[in-house]
């Protein structure tokens, strides 16, 4: 099962339709949202996704009612962070802010994380820790999306 990885999109439109396309050409199976959309139309351009779209709420998803609205629109799949599920035979973990980890990585395969803004790949034990870092950004090549394949444990970066 291949997983495509985004966070903090902040209401970027442009690259959301980029990070959209990227991930259709890849024919990802599930796509996660690791925080920060920031407004409800940003999730009317990840309803072209051919993937259902899962997620959790970021420090700046203020606008709640909004956002709420759309993911039941689309039929989307949003939590509060954490949000723990398992996919393919793995254990996940996703929350927006690295920090709300606290107290809750146990066995998990794979540790999803936004809000920095910065790649993170670390292997903990038999534990994968992944952000694929900034994707809301002005300049070309320097954004990125990532694709984590539970079967192999492989992370891919997308640049665009």
């Amino acid at each position: 099962m291949r997983v495509g990885v985004v966070s903090d999109t902040h209401n970027n439109l442009k690259n959301v339709s980029a990070i959209v396309d990227l991930f259709n050409a890849h024919q990802v199976d599930r796509v996660i949202h690791t925080g920060d959309i920031t407004q409800a139309k940003t999730l009317d351009v990840f309803a072209n996704l051919a993937a259902p779209l899962y997620g959790v709420f970021g420090n700046n998803d203020l606008e709640r009612e909004a956002l709420e609205a759309a993911i039941a629109r689309h039929g989307f799949e949003f939590h509060e962070p954490p949000f723990t599920t398992r996919w393919a035979g793995r254990e996940l973990i996703v929350v927006h802010d690295p920090l709300e980890f606290a107290g809750h990585l146990r066995d998990q395969d794979l540790a999803l994380h936004g809000h920095t803004h910065r790649y993170r790949l670390e292997r903990d034990g038999a534990r994968t820790i992944f952000n694929p870092g900034e994707c809301a950004g002005f300049m070309r090549g320097l954004n990125a999306i990532g694709i984590v394949n539970l079967d192999a444990m492989d992370c891919e970066i997308l640049r665009f």
